[in-house]
């Protein structure tokens, strides 16, 4: 390497002369675009480290008009109280290290970052909305909590590829990625009945999520093909604290329950708790199913039977089909749900 190139930034034409091939070519690898023969790669790589060049993310966003990064867009959660930091609760949801962890997997290997954006209220949405209307990401995924939510539709008027989690409360020109949830709370009902349960009680989920609406009504269903008509529920609130103070409340309004779905296992760690408080064995008095398949249940004792979310795939799935979107600059709409399983353990 000449003397000169040691007492200034290293550029593409250093690095072409010494891998020895063309500038287009050195550009085409450090981007990271298709169509390089592996030998060329390696080459290139190899001149990269020698000349230390380091690429201008800055100058390359004025060509390719791209940040290099996503928002990942967590709105309608709410400040978990007394924190201190008023931090929304679902940062503490092991459900959303899981999909968040899944992001920055499938992102890394694309050199692209995830910048996290809290949208609690009307304000911190303008602020999310304004962040990719004047380009300083590429595309948002989007984990909303509400049906009322409308930053699926302000996000859309921004003109960004944006995928969410979840189909939306609202048919919108949107791609999502989504798992069957009435499918699933179907499976946990016919594997209650088939265990002998006759009476059956539901800890649903907030009734204004619509994955929590579609589980209770996809059980219910089940329950009613095979005679239940009536199936008491209680409402709570994806924690665990909520999930104690429902299955309370079913007790007393069905004291002889013998089988309970809850609509997630964060809140039947906590109807474990409470069924263990009075009295009643799980699963020999009360059989216990959950949904996600989440650490929640493996930690509860007994283990947790539940339906899987494949919230890892489901995650990495919406990553995919927002870069291709950025890739390609075609504004695809498209969908992809994921089939429910049964995880059989020790409570159902």
């Amino acid at each position: 390497m000449s003397e000169d190139v040691r007492h200034r930034a290293p550029t593409l034409d250093d690095v072409a002369r010494v891998a020895g091939v063309s500038r287009a070519t050195v550009s085409r690898v450090v981007n990271g675009k298709r169509k390089v023969a592996p030998a060329v790669q390696e080459v290139v790589l190899e001149a990269v480290a020698t000349t230390g060049y380091v690429p201008n993310r800055a100058a390359r966003s004025l060509v390719t008009r791209r940040t290099g990064t996503v928002a990942v867009v967590v709105s309608g959660a709410e400040p978990a109280p007394d924190d201190g930091l008023h931090l929304p609760r679902l940062l503490a949801d092991p459900f959303f290290g899981r999909v968040v962890g899944s992001f920055v997997r499938s992102l890394r290997p694309h050199d692209v970052h995830p910048v996290l954006m809290l949208a609690d209220g009307d304000e911190a949405r303008r602020q999310v909305v304004s962040y990719l209307r004047f380009g300083n990401a590429d595309g948002a995924l989007l984990v909303s909590t509400h049906a009322d939510d409308p930053l699926p539709e302000q996000l859309l008027a921004t003109g960004r590829p944006t995928v969410l989690f979840a189909r939306p409360p609202r048919p919108l020109p949107v791609s999502y990625v989504d798992v069957a949830n009435a499918d699933g709370a179907r499976l946990a009902a016919h594997h209650l009945l088939d265990r002998g349960c006759r009476t059956v009680g539901v800890v649903s989920g907030p009734l204004d999520v619509l994955a929590a609406r579609d589980r209770l009504d996809g059980f219910r269903d089940a329950m009613a093909r095979r005679g239940h008509a009536y199936v008491p529920s209680v409402e709570g609130n994806f924690t665990v604290e909520s999930g104690e103070a429902a299955m309370l409340e079913l007790l007393r309004t069905a004291p002889g329950l013998d089988g309970v779905f809850v609509s997630n296992d964060v809140m039947a760690q906590g109807a474990v708790h409470a069924l263990r408080e009075q009295g009643r064995r799980v699963p020999d008095d009360v059989a216990v199913v959950g949904f996600d398949d989440s650490p929640a249940g493996t930690l509860t004792r007994p283990a947790l039977t539940t339906v899987r979310q494949p919230v890892e795939e489901m995650a990495a799935e919406m990553a995919r089909l927002l870069l291709e979107q950025v890739e390609t600059g075609e504004p695809r709409v498209t969908s992809r749900v994921f089939d429910p399983v049964l995880v059989v353990r020790d409570s159902a």
